[in-house]
C-alpha cells in the first residue's frame, strides 16, 4: 500500500503568512520611521547647523595680511618702508624629490645647504598644497637665473609680495630695530586672530615698541575648495554671494620719529671703524635726535630672512654689532660726571666756590701709602671747582670725596637720572650702577665685601670703581645740565598717525622730577666751568671748542678698562687696542637756551677729549646748522 501525501492546513498556512507580512510591515514602518525623523532632525531641527559646516567645507576663509605702517623722521624722511619684492617659493605636493630640488637650487646659489633640513621639516609637517618660503628678496640676477632654469623645478617659482625695507640700513637699525619672522614664542603671546596671514613681526627698537600700531589689523576674503582644502579655479562668485562681504584689511598706523636722519648718518660716519655710541636729544622735550651704537648691522638682513651662516656671522663677531650700546652698554663714566658732582659738593657743603687745593698730580689717603693718580702726572697746582671742571683735575675731586661721601654722590647722581633705567620708549635698557653702601650690604655675601672703603669713595668720585652708565643716561644727566635741573623723559617717537584719515596722536613731553639745587649762582659756575672745558684757555677740550660760531659747554671723561700698577706708566702703545681706556664727552649748546644735549662714547679711545669731542662738536655743528653740508 502506497504512502498518502499530508492534507495540506490552508488556514493555518494563511494565518501564518499574514502574521510575517504584519510583522514585516511593522518592522518596515517603524525604520521608515526613523529615517524619516532622522531626517526631519536634519533638514529642519538641526538645518543652521549642518548649514554652517557645509558652507565650511566648501568655503575657506583666508586671511588678508594688514600693510605695515610706515616710519619717517623729523623732517618727513622715509626711514622704513614696504617695497615690492619676489619671493622663492616651494610647493611639496607638486615637487616629486624635495631634497633633490632643493640640493639643485643651492647649486644655483638661490639657497643655503645649510637652510636644506629647516626647509625639508617645513615642508614636511606644512599643508602640502601650501607653499613654502625658500627665499624673500630675489635680486633682478637672481630671478634672471631661475627663470631660465624654471623647467627644471617643477612645483618652485617666485611670487610678489611686499617686504619691509630700510632705506638707511646700518645707520638706524638701533634706533628703530628690525622686523623678523614670526617665532613660536611671539605666537603664543600675540593675538592669533590679528596676526593670522602675517608673517613677520616687530623684534627690537621702535618696531617692537610700536608694534601694536604699526601691524594694523588683518583682513580676510571667503575661496570656495574642494574636500582637500585646495581652491576650485574658475569663477565661484555666485556661490559667494549669501556669504557676509570680505573684510579688507586695515593698514597699520604711520610712525614719524623725533631722529633727525641726516644726523643720525653724520653720527654713524663718525663712528665708522670705532665702537662705541652716540646719543643726542633735546634738552627741553627729552626728544632723541640721534642715537646710534657703532659698529652696527644691516636690519633689512632680518626683514628678507638670513641663512644660518649669516646669522652665526654675525652673532659671533667679537665688536658685537648686534648689541645696542646706545641703550645696553653699561661703562665708568669717568670724568664726564665731574659737573654733577660739584653741584652735589657745593649744594652738601663739601667744598665751596672759593676753597682751593694742591694738586701734585696724585691723592694719598691718611696712613696709607698707595697713590691715587691725576690724568695729568705733574699735577695741575693751585685750582678751584671751576679749575678742577675746566681742566678735569682728579685729585680736586679725590681730596673732597670724604667728606661728600658716597651716599651723598649716589643721591644727587640719582636725582640726574644716572643708575636708573629713563623709561625711553623702546626696549631693552639697561639700569646702570650708581653704588652706595645700602647696594653694597644687599649685593655681596661675605661681611667684609659688605663694607664701603673710603678708597672706593675716593675713586667713584671720578666716575670709577663700581659706577656704570648707559649713554643715553649720560645724554640725559647732560640734558638736565643744560636745563639747569629741568628734565624730561627720553623718547623715540614724535606722533602717531593713522594711515587711512591722517589724524595724528602727538607724543607730549613728560616731565621727570627736577634736581633742586638751592643756589642758582651754582649752576651759573659750574655751566661756566663746562664752557671753558670747551673754549677757556686751558679747558681740556679747547681745540675741539675754538672757532665755533656759538657758545657751547662740555665735559670730557676717560674710562679706565685695565689697572695700571703703581709703578708704572700707561703706556698706550703697549696695551692691546681693547686694553685702552674708553674716551667718553657729553656737550650741550648753544650755552643760552640750549637746542641739543650729546653724549659719545668711543670704546678703547684713550682720549675723551681728542677722539669722543670732535664727534659731539661736529653733531652740535650739523644741528645747529654749521656742518659742513648745511644750508641755511
Amino acid at each position: 500500500m502506497g504512502l498518502l501525501s499530508p492534507i495540506k492546513d490552508h488556514h493555518s498556512e494563511r494565518r501564518l503568512f499574514i502574521g510575517r507580512v504584519i510583522l514585516s510591515s511593522a518592522i518596515s514602518i517603524v525604520l521608515l520611521g526613523g529615517v524619516v525623523a532622522r531626517l526631519v532632525q536634519l533638514q529642519v531641527v538641526d538645518h543652521e547647523l549642518f548649514a554652517e559646516k557645509s558652507q565650511g567645507n566648501r568655503v575657506r576663509i583666508e586671511a588678508v595680511p594688514p600693510i605695515r605702517g610706515l616710519m619717517f623722521d623729523r623732517k618727513g624722511q622715509v626711514i622704513a618702508e614696504n617695497l615690492p619684492a619676489y619671493q622663492l617659493e616651494l610647493i611639496p605636493e607638486q615637487v616629486d624629490d624635495i631634497e633633490d630640488t632643493l640640493g639643485r637650487l643651492a647649486a644655483l646659489d638661490l639657497i643655503e645647504r645649510g637652510d636644506i633640513p629647516r626647509f625639508k621639516e617645513l615642508s614636511r609637517t606644512g599643508l602640502r598644497f601650501k607653499p613654502v618660503t625658500l627665499k624673500t628678496r630675489l635680486t633682478d640676477e637672481e630671478i634672471a637665473n631661475f627663470a631660465v632654469q624654471r623647467p627644471r623645478f617643477p612645483g618652485v617659482d617666485f611670487q610678489p609680495r611686499l617686504v619691509r625695507h630700510y632705506p638707511d640700513g646700518e645707520a638706524v637699525a638701533h634706533a628703530v630695530g628690525y622686523v623678523g619672522a614670526l617665532s613660536p614664542g611671539d605666537l603664543q603671546r600675540l593675538d592669533a586672530a590679528r596676526y593670522a596671514g602675517t608673517s613677520h613681526t616687530g623684534k627690537t627698537g621702535v618696531e617692537s615698541s610700536y608694534e601694536s600700531d604699526l601691524h594694523g589689523q588683518a583682513g580676510y576674503r571667503h575661496l570656495v575648495t574642494n574636500a582637500r582644502g585646495r581652491q576650485v579655479p574658475g569663477d565661484s562668485s555666485n556661490l559667494l554671494e549669501s556669504l557676509p562681504t570680505d573684510q579688507t584689511a586695515g593698514p597699520g598706523s604711520n610712525v614719524y620719529l623725533s631722529i633727525d636722519l641726516d644726523l643720525q648718518r653724520l653720527a654713524t660716519r663718525s663712528m665708522e671703524g670705532r665702537r662705541g655710541a652716540v646719543v643726542a636729544l633735546d634738552p627741553w622735550s627729552g626728544e632723541i635726535l640721534a642715537l646710534i651704537s657703532a659698529p652696527s648691522f644691516d636690519p633689512n638682513l632680518f626683514a628678507v630672512g638670513m641663512s644660518t651662516g649669516q646669522f652665526s656671522a654675525l652673532q659671533d663677531n667679537p665688536d658685537r654689532p648686534l648689541f645696542n650700546r646706545a641703550v645696553r652698554g653699561s661703562y665708568p663714566p669717568g670724568s664726564t660726571i665731574k659737573p654733577m658732582l660739584a653741584l652735589a659738593a657745593l649744594e652738601t657743603g663739601a667744598t665751596n666756590l672759593t676753597r682751593k687745593s694742591l694738586c701734585m698730580g696724585y691723592f694719598m689717603l691718611p696712613n696709607t701709602t698707595h697713590r691715587y693718580r691725576d690724568w695729568k702726572p705733574e699735577g695741575h697746582g693751585p685750582v678751584d671747582l671751576h679749575d678742577a671742571i675746566a681742566q678735569s683735575c682728579d685729585v680736586y675731586f679725590y681730596q673732597i670725596s670724604g667728606d661728600l661721601g658716597i651716599d651723598a654722590m649716589h643721591d644727587y647722581l640719582d636725582r640726574f637720572g644716572l643708575g636708573r633705567k629713563t623709561g625711553v620708549d623702546v626696549s631693552g635698557e639697561h639700569t646702570g650702577l650708581v653704588p652706595s653702601r645700602e647696594w653694597k650690604r644687599a649685593s655681596f655675601r661675605e661681611r667684609d665685601d659688605q663694607r664701603w672703603y673710603h678708597g672706593e669713595t675716593v675713586i667713584a668720585s671720578i666716575g670709577q670703581g663700581y659706577m656704570l652708565a648707559t649713554p643715553l643716561q649720560l645724554a640725559a644727566a647732560v640734558g638736565a645740565m643744560a636745563t639747569r635741573g629741568k628734565r624730561f623723559r627720553p623718547h623715540m617717537v614724535a606722533a602717531v598717525e593713522d594711515a587711512l584719515s591722517g589724524e595724528r596722536r602727538m607724543t607730549q613731553p613728560e616731565r621727570l622730577p627736577d634736581v633742586d639745587i638751592s643756589n642758582d649762582f651754582y649752576w651759573d659756575n659750574v655751566i661756566n666751568a663746562m664752557h671753558d672745558v670747551m673754549q677757556g684757555p686751558r679747558g681740556t677740550a679747547r681745540a675741539v671748542g675754538s672757532g665755533a660760531p656759538y657758545e657751547m659747554a662740555g665735559k670730557s671723561g676717560t674710562a679706565q678698562v685695565v689697572s695700571i700698577a703703581q709703578d708704572a706708566e700707561y703706556d698706550e702703545e703697549q696695551l692691546e687696542e681693547r686694553l685702552r681706556d674708553h674716551a667718553l664727552f657729553i656737550a650741550f649748546a648753544p650755552l643760552e637756551r640750549p637746542r641739543i644735549a650729546v653724549a659719545v662714547i668711543v670704546e678703547n679711545g684713550s682720549s675723551g677729549s681728542g677722539v669722543a669731542a670732535p664727534i659731539a662738536r661736529a653733531i652740535m655743528d650739523e644741528y645747529l646748522g654749521y656742518g659742513d653740508d648745511a644750508s641755511d
